[in-house]
């Protein structure tokens, strides 16, 4: 089993948006029993809050739900218990460092670097762009799930 952790700063607008868009794609292909999906926060400042509503109602225009999902933070532990670890951009990647310290399995990287314009994904709670984030999402999510699957060929 494949354990992917989408990981931004507050865990209720990209990364949530990353886990259920990726958790769909599986669906779709009937993948969803090889990978163990989840999302966290490197803040505390969300924790335990629901996802934003704006997250809730782009990802509703697709037929995904986020019921249930709240927001947790990233902890040391996970390093040992994932695969990947994906940040949403390169803040994102500092301060996961700052949590899991020394990447020594590599298994750090931002979503958009598995596609062929990598770049960093921006915040909707900022931006209020929540359609430019679906639309980056997505294709970081189909571009991680071919890369991966080229690698179990």
């Amino acid at each position: 089993m494949i354990h992917i952790m989408f990981i931004c700063h507050g865990n209720i607008c990209r990364s949530p948006m990353a886990e259920f868009v990726f958790k769909n794609l599986l669906k779709k292909r009937g993948l969803e029993d090889l990978f163990m999906i989840a999302s966290s926060a490197t803040s505390t400042e969300e924790l335990s809050n629901p996802v934003h509503h704006g997250t809730r109602n782009k990802l509703k225009e697709y037929g995904i739900s986020t019921d249930g999902k709240r927001s947790v933070q990233l902890s040391k532990k996970d390093y040992e218990k994932y695969d990947y670890l994906i940040a949403m951009d390169g803040r994102n990647i500092t301060n996961i460092h700052r949590i899991i310290g020394h990447d020594s399995k590599k298994i750090v990287s931002k979503l958009l670097d598995f596609t062929e314009n990598p770049r960093d994904i921006a915040d909707p709670w900022y931006t209020g762009n929540f359609d430019q984030t679906y639309s980056d999402i997505y294709e970081g999510c189909e571009a991680l799930l071919n890369c991966i699957l080229k690698q179990d060929d």
